[in-house]
């Protein structure tokens, strides 16, 4: 996908920019991933059905972005210094969870595939 590289470019042309990659190894870029997921998390915490969708027709949704956007740039250093082509990890699992998720057996349920 274009667009993904041009994604991968970007940060690294941010991060090499700053002299940056010299900070990251695995370890940290994996934490500072989970990190940020944690702070979208904060978006939701203590709102329930109506206050979410009202946060989030708010300033919410704008904050929210920015850090789905910061979980995104972490994931892609990650990814980029591991050598993990993002696209094609992204199609084979898609492939593995059609076969665990067949359609006719998990369309519209949540139930785990071990139990299907």
């Amino acid at each position: 996908m274009e667009q993904f590289q041009r994604l991968i470019e970007a940060v690294n042309n941010f991060r090499d920019a700053l002299d940056w990659r010299q900070f990251h190894n695995p370890k940290d870029l994996a934490l500072s991933l989970v990190l940020e997921a944690g702070e979208v998390l904060e978006h939701f915490q203590w709102k329930n059905g109506d206050k979410i969708k009202e946060y989030l027709n708010g300033d919410g949704k704008k904050e929210l972005s920015k850090e789905l956007a910061d979980v995104l740039i972490y994931l892609l250093f990650l990814a980029s210094d591991l050598g993990v082509d993002l696209e094609r990890a992204v199609l084979e699992k898609l492939v593995e969870q059609n076969r665990k998720y067949p359609v006719e057996k998990a369309r519209g349920v949540s139930t785990k595939y071990d139990k299907l």
